[in-house]
Formats: C-alpha cells, structure tokens, sequence
C-alpha cells in the first residue's frame, strides 16, 4: 500500500513538473533574456550575436541581454551556459570554436550532451589576405613566393583553437608550406599586425576584414569557403586557385542548456527565422561575406558532431595545443 501510494506521489510531482514546464514554455518569454558570447566585444562572435539580438529581442517583445564572458578560446562563458537552468532565458552563441575545444582542453561540459541546438544563423567565409606591400597578387604566387622562401612569411591568426588558427594550420597541412604562424589575443590585433607590415598575412573571418580589404589596407587573394560568394563574385576561391579541396566556413548559431523545452526551442526556432528572412539582415549578412544558414535542432546536432569529427583532425595533425 506505501509503495502504491509513493508511486502515485512520484507520478504526480513529474506531472506537476511537466504542467509547470509547459505554462511556463507558453508564456516564454516573460523577462529578459540572456545571451553569452563567450568572446570579447568586437569579434566576429559578437558582431553576429548583437545583430540578431537586435531583431529577435522586437519580435520576442522581451530585452536579450547581451553577456560577453570571453576566456580560454571561449571555454569559459561556455561552461556558464552548460550550467544555466534549461528554461530558454539563458542562450548561448556558438562558433566553429565550439567544435575545436573539446580537442584542446579538458572540459567540464560536453560539447553535444550539455546543450540543445537551437539553431545556425548564418556560415562566414575565411579569406587570404596579404599585406598590399608584398609582391604577391594571388594565391598561386603566394604558395610560389612560400615556396622559394621556407620560414620566412608570418602568417598572423587570432590565438590558439581561433577560427583563423585552424583555417591557417589546414591551409599549411594541405599545401605542406613552411610559414610561421603568429598567434594574437583576437582576430583584430592579427590583421592590425598585417596592416602594419609586420606579419605577412592572414587567414581571416570576411565578417573582420572586409572593411580593411575595401579599404586598401588588405589584399585579397582567395576566399577560403567551397563556392564562390555571392557578394564577392570576382574573387576566386582559395580551392580554385591553387589548393584544391580546401574548404574553411566559420558559422554562427545559437544553443541552450540541455533539457530546453521543446515549446521554448520551437518558439525560438520560428522566430530566429523571421529574423533571418529580414531584408536589412540578410543584406548584412551577404555585404560582410556570410550567408544565412537555416539549419535547426536535431540537424543543426547533426552539422556540429560532423565539424567536431574535421577539426579534431585538423587539431591532432597540427600538433595544436591551449596553451
């Protein structure tokens, strides 16, 4: 008789949970909402993170507050993120980084079972740019100019398991080149240090660059993404120029605690997409060399376990290491 009566007790209260869960999903948002970019204000994370906040705090009617809790190559805001309740008012911007760290640190989260896609927002070419003073004005010079000079260009990215760092080290491991690659506390000091003619070039994020490229402080020699970019139609391709098969996107989503309720990711799901399909944001997105991406849930899942399997790769064939 105890027993029945403990079991009809249990079954009640994970019922109760369930009921409350679900008023509580239907009345999402209620308050503000946090978003931590686990990157310092100013970086290709952020810029993309604080643009979609705008819009989707109007459509929500709630305030996205925007929480930069950069450290260790975005461990850190992170693992705040993994450890927030799954009630969809904390959220976190995840990047190609998001795949790299497992592969450099011992982590406290894990990178799948700690969270809950929500959705990809948009994928972000890498571009090879050199400083305008070198003699070289495209990407088959470049490996010429490499070649007949082993160990003498420096090749700037923006710190160990950055974006740059691994779209570089894929760069030297398919063309076997020899480079020095010089690591930066963030992508905008990397490109200063090119501009200003002390490292050589870089593989950076189009998001970053285009600004000093359009300017002239920045030669582009090749976007390093599969396909040629809609908003750059005459710049040729890094795999079509002379390295086939070379292929590096950054990309941008959002994800939750594990355990988000299912009407909160739905919710956020179709609003995220009417964001996505805003002229001002999808014009953006093409002028900075990005393109939306609507992947979402169990295949944006999907799309992460699969980059989790190429840079780890990457990572134990560079020999790369947190430092």
């Amino acid at each position: 008789m105890m027993r029945t009566l403990s079991h009809r007790a249990a079954a009640a209260a994970v019922l109760l949970a369930l009921t409350t869960a679900a008023a509580s999903a239907q009345d999402y948002p209620n308050r503000p909402i946090r978003l931590i970019i686990p990157f310092p204000a100013g970086g290709s994370n952020d810029v993309v993170g604080r643009m979609v906040a705008t819009k989707l705090s109007e459509r929500l009617g709630k305030q996205i507050v925007i929480d930069n809790r950069s450290g260790a190559g975005g461990v850190v805001g992170t693992e705040v993120a993994a450890g927030a309740p799954p009630d969809g008012y904390t959220l976190l911007v995840v990047a190609i980084s998001h795949a790299v760290n497992p592969w450099l640190y011992k982590l406290k989260y894990d990178a799948m079972k700690s969270f809950t896609p929500v959705a990809q927002l948009a994928a972000g070419a890498s571009v090879l740019a050199v400083n305008p003073g070198l003699p070289i004005k495209s990407v088959k010079e470049l490996l010429d100019y490499a070649r007949a000079n082993p160990g003498k260009l420096n090749m700037a990215h923006a710190g160990v398991g950055s974006f740059q760092h691994l779209s570089s080290s894929l760069l030297l491991q398919m063309t076997k080149l020899d480079m020095v690659l010089v690591p930066f506390k963030g992508g905008n000091p990397a490109m200063i240090d090119v501009i200003g003619g002390h490292s050589h070039l870089v593989m950076g994020s189009l998001v970053q660059a285009t600004g000093h490229i359009s300017g002239g402080k920045l030669r582009a020699l090749g976007i390093g993404s599969a396909k040629r970019l809609a908003g750059f139609p005459d710049w040729p391709t890094v795999a079509e120029a002379g390295v086939p098969g070379y292929d590096a996107d950054n990309w941008w989503g959002i994800m939750g605690p594990a355990g988000l309720p299912k009407p909160v990711v739905d919710k956020l799901i179709a609003d995220i997409a009417a964001v996505q399909d805003l002229p001002d944001i999808t014009a953006t997105f093409t002028r900075e060399g990005a393109e939306i991406v609507k992947r979402t849930g169990a295949d944006f899942g999907t799309f992460i376990s699969a980059e989790l399997a190429k840079w780890e790769k990457v990572v134990k064939a560079g020999n790369i290491k947190a430092e």
